[in-house]
């Protein structure tokens, strides 16, 4: 009987799967993420009402500068790995164990998307599970660059706040086209705590980790 019932468990989680979704997006755009739900559910949980703001923009458009920052920022071995830092991991379960803990995580950017467009922010082993399946169905469907576009456009940035160009024109008040570096690098280093960090904000968390990042870039 409990084999029977982990097995449709199992089945029940297959068929959750997001494989159309993912089939897709060589050549579709998503419209929405599981991310913005989530926090749209949250801000409706508080009584409040969140506006998303959305707006995509080519690869194309986005400065090499500010690519490098988010990479050497969030995932310097991207174009090298199969959608999984396998070295990170062991690195991040080292740390958090030592401190008892989770203070270092160990995603990459594949990983993040996965988890941004089809999962949550909640931690579980099953969720845990599901985020390497699906990395590796979209690093078997899409290409580096096409992995790199959607993940730059969906990402959060703030309250509502989703992608780059979004990004760009309400901390900066221009379009993604025309961010500088050091725009680049602030905005690359909220994104792991973005409801708790703004790109424009002067603090000495900020400052510290724009001088990493600037400085990783410089020797690339």
């Amino acid at each position: 009987m409990i084999l029977v019932l982990i097995g449709l468990y199992v089945g029940f989680e297959i068929l959750t799967f997001p494989f159309l979704s993912i089939a897709r997006l060589p050549t579709e755009n998503p419209t929405e993420t599981a991310l913005m739900r989530q926090r749209i559910e949250e801000a409706h949980d508080q009584g409040k009402t969140l506006k998303i703001d959305y707006r995509w923009t080519s690869l194309s458009h986005v400065p090499r500068h500010v690519r490098m920052a988010v990479l050497v920022s969030e995932d310097g071995t991207f174009y090298s790995h199969a959608g999984i830092d396998w070295y990170e991991v062991w690195e991040s379960a080292a740390t958090n164990w030592e401190k008892g803990r989770i203070v270092r995580g160990g995603s990459t950017i594949t990983q993040q998307l996965a988890k941004n467009l089809y999962l949550s922010t909640f931690r579980d082993p099953i969720r845990k599970l599901k985020e390497l399946i699906i990395t590796w169905m979209l690093e078997t469907t899409l290409s580096k660059k096409r992995i790199l576009e959607i993940y730059l456009n969906i990402i959060e940035w703030g309250h509502g706040v989703f992608g780059i160009e979004a990004a760009a024109q309400r901390y900066f008040h221009k379009p993604a086209s025309q961010l500088t570096m050091e725009e680049g690098a602030r905005l690359a280093a909220v994104i792991p705590s973005p409801l708790r960090h703004r790109p424009t904000e002067n603090t000495s968390f900020l400052e510290k980790k724009k001088k990493v990042i600037l400085h990783r870039m410089s020797t690339r």
